[in-house]
């Protein structure tokens, strides 16, 4: 099961989900609101018996893919993270618990939101198959992801 997980301020209707609906019809695409604990609960629910899921997500939804792969291991075979916001201050109540999942992430050297420098660490830490590109785009990406090869790091 492929999910994507977008942004804090986005939703199932927005730039990256809306591409990648197109390349993959079967992609399950929730949208979210509330506090990351309510989002949380929502994702759970989705996933609710889920196997082999395929974690795909975009900032806010970065932090809540990271999440649930820490608290459901053996559920989650990939992680792909754009732009993830594993510097959310939130993050700290949650146990850090090293993963040895395939991940990959894609982050823009000038990005703000999620700055590489506190983000790349942290993404270390935690993943420990982790494969990552800094490419010259801000934090939404919107110069990258169309270009990336989907195909390949869905594949893992």
């Amino acid at each position: 099961m492929k999910i994507f997980l977008h942004g804090l301020e986005s939703s199932s209707r927005g730039a990256k989900a809306s591409f990648l609906r197109q390349l993959y019809p079967d992609m399950v695409m929730p949208d979210f609101s509330g506090s990351l604990s309510e989002r949380m609960k929502t994702l759970c629910a989705v996933l609710n018996r889920g196997k082999n899921i395929i974690l795909i997500g975009s900032s806010f939804g970065g932090l809540m893919a990271t999440i649930f792969a820490m608290e459901h291991h053996g559920v989650v075979n990939l992680v792909i993270l754009l732009a993830p916001a594993l510097n959310f201050p939130e993050f700290s109540r949650y146990t850090m618990r090293p993963l040895d999942i395939p991940a990959r992430m894609i982050i823009g050297q000038k990005d703000t939101v999620t700055p590489p420098e506190k983000v790349i660490p942290m993404a270390l830490k935690i993943f420990t198959a982790l494969q990552y590109d800094i490419v010259d785009d801000n934090h939404l990406l919107a110069d990258t992801f169309r270009n990336l090869d989907w195909e390949a790091m869905l594949s893992g």
